[in-house]
């Protein structure tokens, strides 16, 4: 890998502020000063660095995970949302968007279909969720669901190197 990645944004990616976010990825809360440590870099250096990569768009903001199964939503799903060929596609992704049930939204190749992600607290609001969608949103012709058994790995973090 080269050691400078050059975004569209006005800040070049050193290996510095790969260091940095690779840090962040793993602990967004830790504190400046500790990462200024973990890279030998004076904590100044390091909050310049990090407000340039949000000013830039690089690290597009800070979220808490929470553990969906102390809230009662337990069941992961994976859906294929077939449309009708006449639907406005960008209108049904804004309308599947603002479900709260419904954590990603993804229109994909191959079927020319959104698969969307969700979380519900069990099949029946899954099938509750399901059936709300294709009475309220028009353009909806099928969909296609796949209920997740078991998860090995979820993350975020993209990989830096």
């Amino acid at each position: 890998m080269s050691s400078v990645i050059k975004q569209e944004s006005t800040v070049a990616m050193d290996n510095t502020n790969l260091k940095i976010l690779r840090i962040l990825q793993k602990k967004a809360r830790i504190p400046n000063i500790e990462v200024s440590r973990l890279i030998n870099l004076a904590p100044s250096a390091v909050l310049e660095r990090i407000r340039k990569m949000e000013i830039n768009g690089i690290i597009s903001g800070y979220e808490v995970r929470l553990n969906p199964e102390r809230f009662g939503y337990p069941l992961v799903s994976f859906v294929q949302i077939h449309l009708t060929p006449e639907c406005d596609h960008r209108h049904v992704a804004d309308l599947l968007g603002v479900r709260d049930e419904i954590l990603e939204v993804h229109f994909v190749a191959g079927e020319d279909c959104f698969m969307i992600k969700t979380r519900t607290s069990g099949t029946q609001q899954l099938n509750d969720l399901l059936r709300d969608l294709t009475a309220s949103i028009s353009g909806i012709s099928k969909t296609r669901t796949f209920v997740v058994l078991s998860t090995q790995k979820e993350t975020g973090q993209i990989p830096l190197d």
